[in-house]
């Protein structure tokens, strides 16, 4: 006969599963996943980034990391293991003699959801004080192993005085599938203005990240960012309630895209474009050129990366795009056949005064487009703070002919009476140090 089950199970069953989701749920939800109180990507108006580095120091592979930033004279954060760095502390003084910043990672390697709640804890404050000793200087920042968090690491990180720190481009130098060229490849794609990247000088990932990071600071150079420690990277500042509508709209964006087959150009994350390839809705639209575009006409569907231009200001922005991004866009036209078969380049939205600064021509949308997307335009300035009623939205299109002979081969060096490049060498270091130039 089979015995009844005690009275009160399922009452424990809920009260398990209540404080699972309070210790482990609820941290990953918000802390690790949302990013809420932590610190990890700095003000996104000037080309500045921080490189970090975890599970360090090992003499094996951080003298080689430490060679690369020299040779590049950029400075790093390190986010090291206590034991690791209580066994080889001649690599901690020279992080200190050549200007990096040196944080707490952890006394033990262990994913914070296997330890136990007490375990978790300690390790914050007793790693904190054991790195101190090592230093002379007490840390200030905490990176737990794998980014991960549960409520007894939140409670160490306020008992030891430390803030949480994350990152907002992973290099996955750490992955057994990836290699140096891989990894350089996705931080260049990832790596935009106030990026925290995380990438590791010892461990794994250092097999990948040795070899790739001289290349990957020479080309972020070019590209015209300066490197800085988490210290003193501007604008790094834990994420709060008031960053959440700025970052779902962010996220919101990833989804349209992803559903809409839109690219950002050239597969960059810093720059303000990004491009689907569809058919002309309406028509058909006569150009100031005679050109005739029928509807279904095969299109480029541009789209700015609204925040690009919120944190760089129109101003700034503009300079930008003149200088880099829509040369940048040339050339990946010409580049890409699937593009370069279009007829004509377009944009739906509320920016279209700015689409005619850069030579679009502008027409009007049925009344219901055109409500549907002046919506949307407003909800996002309010998202990024602007708070400001969008314009009227409307069709911005110019004959793709016409675009490449107005941008293609013609960055800021031309515009200034100098020579320009070709179409060919735009994504080369004469593009990249003209867009620096205009910063």
């Amino acid at each position: 006969m089979r015995r009844a089950p005690r009275p009160g199970w399922r009452g424990g069953l809920a009260l398990g599963a209540l404080a699972l989701t309070a210790s482990i749920g609820l941290p990953y939800l918000l802390v690790q996943t949302l990013g809420l109180g932590l610190r990890r990507e700095g003000r996104r108006h000037h080309y500045d980034l921080a490189l970090t580095f975890d599970d360090g120091p090992d003499p094996l592979t951080t003298p080689a990391v430490l060679d690369a930033l020299a040779a590049a004279g950029a400075r790093a954060t390190f986010f090291v293991l206590v034991t690791q760095a209580e066994a080889h502390p001649g690599l901690i003084a020279r992080m200190q003699e050549e200007g990096h910043q040196i944080e707490l990672h952890a006394l033990k390697h262990v994913h914070p959801w296997l330890r136990s709640p007490w375990g978790a804890l300690l390790d914050v404050p007793r790693g904190a004080a054991r790195l101190a000793h090592v230093t002379g200087v007490r840390p200030r920042l905490h990176r737990p192993p794998h980014g991960a968090y549960r409520l007894a690491t939140l409670i160490g990180q306020r008992w030891a005085g430390l803030e949480g720190a994350h990152w907002s481009v992973e290099a996955r130098d750490w992955h057994p599938a990836s290699t140096p060229q891989s990894v350089t490849a996705r931080v260049l794609a990832l790596a935009a203005p106030g990026a925290v990247i995380v990438m590791h000088d010892a461990g794994p990932g250092a097999v990948n990240t040795v070899p790739a990071l001289p290349g990957l600071l020479a080309e972020l150079s070019l590209r015209g960012y300066s490197f800085h420690t988490l210290g003193t990277l501007p604008g790094l500042a834990p994420l709060g309630r008031a960053d959440l509508p700025r970052r779902l709209s962010r996220l919101t964006d990833q989804l349209f895209d992803r559903l809409g087959h839109i690219e950002p150009v050239a597969g960059r994350a810093d720059n303000a474009f990004r491009v689907g390839v569809l058919s002309l809705p309406s028509g058909p639209i006569v150009l100031k050129s005679g050109q005739v575009m029928e509807k279904g006409a095969k299109v480029l569907d541009l789209h700015v990366r609204s925040d690009h231009m919120v944190d760089f200001g129109v101003k700034r922005g503009m300079r930008r795009a003149i200088a880099w991004d829509l040369p940048w866009l040339a050339d990946e036209i010409l580049r890409r056949p699937d593009w370069r078969a279009a007829e004509a380049i377009y944009t739906l939205g509320t920016l279209a005064s700015l689409a005619a600064m850069f030579g679009f021509e502008t027409r009007e949308l049925p009344p219901a487009e055109t409500r549907r997307l002046t919506r949307w335009g407003t909800l996002l300035r309010r998202a990024y703070g602007t708070a400001r009623h969008a314009p009227s939205a409307r069709l911005s299109i110019m004959g793709l002919d016409d675009f490449l002979a107005r941008f293609a081969g013609k960055g800021k060096d031309q515009a200034e009476g100098g020579p320009a490049p070709g179409p060919a060498e735009l994504g080369k270091p004469q593009a990249q140090e003209s867009a620096r130039r205009s910063r």
